[in-house]
């Protein structure tokens, strides 16, 4: 059996590609990695090299989805209030004895549930 060592790519179904651009760009900082026009696809970069994010243009029904992505205990609290100065809701943080780690939680244009995720903070820390 092969391991797996980690998640490289996650594909997400947006309705609208230019207004989850915008979100994921401008508010979420990722940088764009490849552009697919004719699937109305849009490849970011998610921590560098570290892995993607696949905006995927899809209008019709789906189900929202939660994702959380990894970040550094020290950057949650600037990314809360970010977050809140663009009227994005945010809740938490929130302590993960059991991981350990600190979350804190909103949404996305699309009603996506993201997490911004600080993995080995300990369950005392919080930003």
């Amino acid at each position: 059996m092969t391991e797996i060592t980690g998640v490289y790519e996650v594909a997400i179904r947006v309705r609208e590609l230019e207004r989850a651009e915008s979100f994921y760009r401008e508010v979420l900082g990722l940088a764009e990695g490849l552009r697919d026009e004719e699937r109305r696809w849009l490849f970011l970069r998610a921590g560098g090299s570290a892995g993607m994010v696949v905006l995927q243009e899809d209008p019709g029904p789906w189900p929202a989805q939660h994702l959380a992505f990894r970040a550094d205990a020290e950057a949650l609290g600037a990314a809360t209030e970010r977050l809140r100065a663009r009227g994005v809701e945010v809740e938490g943080p929130v302590v993960h004895d059991w991981i350990p780690a600190v979350s804190i939680y909103f949404r996305d244009p699309d009603g996506h549930e993201l997490e911004l995720c600080a993995p080995d903070a300990g369950a005392s820390e919080s930003p």
